[in-house]
């Protein structure tokens, strides 16, 4: 399992200087945005503007942090207000969404998978949970900590995996706390 602090991620403007993107795990590693089986980030939103059509793609977009933005596309019958922390919401990265704030700057996250190869589970958290054992996957503290054994993760820190491990619990710190699980498996091939 692989450690990371969202702090320590450096943030990549996108082209159309709309916001940023920490890219937290793809896999393979290193992969480009047209080759890779999935993909877990961050972006921060600043404007408004058009969201990117990722053609094979399977979406998941929840809320971190802001005031939250629309998402609309008319061809592909989507309209969706992104305002709710902490809820998840899947779409087709086949479809080219507009996108505007509701307000001020918003954080989100993202989970990318290719249709077909990878699918995601996205679930949020607030007792003691176990990871490692997806075929890939990621948890990332949202609110308070969750300890594995003396190991401490806070707000903005998580795990990431690329293969099945023997699972690991992950206990909240508080009351409070919050984790997102992302559960990746690869698809089934049928002959």
């Amino acid at each position: 399992m692989q450690r990371f602090d969202l702090n320590q991620i450096a943030p990549s403007p996108w082209k159309n200087g709309g916001g940023s993107t920490r890219e937290i795990a793809c896999w393979p590693q290193g992969a480009g945005m047209d080759s890779f089986g999935w993909r877990v980030s961050v972006a921060t939103i600043a404007q408004a503007g058009p969201f990117s059509a990722f053609p094979g793609i399977d979406r998941q977009i929840m809320l971190l942090e802001g005031d939250g933005v629309q998402l609309v596309s008319a061809t592909a019958g989507i309209n969706h207000t992104l305002q709710q922390r902490w809820q998840p919401f899947a779409f087709s990265g086949d479809a080219a969404l507009d996108c505007s704030l509701l307000g001020a700057t918003s954080t989100d996250f993202n989970v990318m998978t290719r249709r077909g190869q990878w699918s995601a589970e996205v679930s949020i958290h607030d007792a003691a949970v176990q990871v490692g054992r997806s075929a890939a996957g990621l948890c990332l503290v949202l609110q308070g900590g969750f300890a594995q054994g003396q190991t401490l993760l806070q707000a903005g820190q998580g795990l990431w995996w690329d293969a099945a491990e023997e699972a690991a619990t992950l206990l909240p710190h508080a009351a409070h706390s919050r984790l997102v699980l992302v559960s990746l498996e690869q698809a089934t091939q049928v002959a």
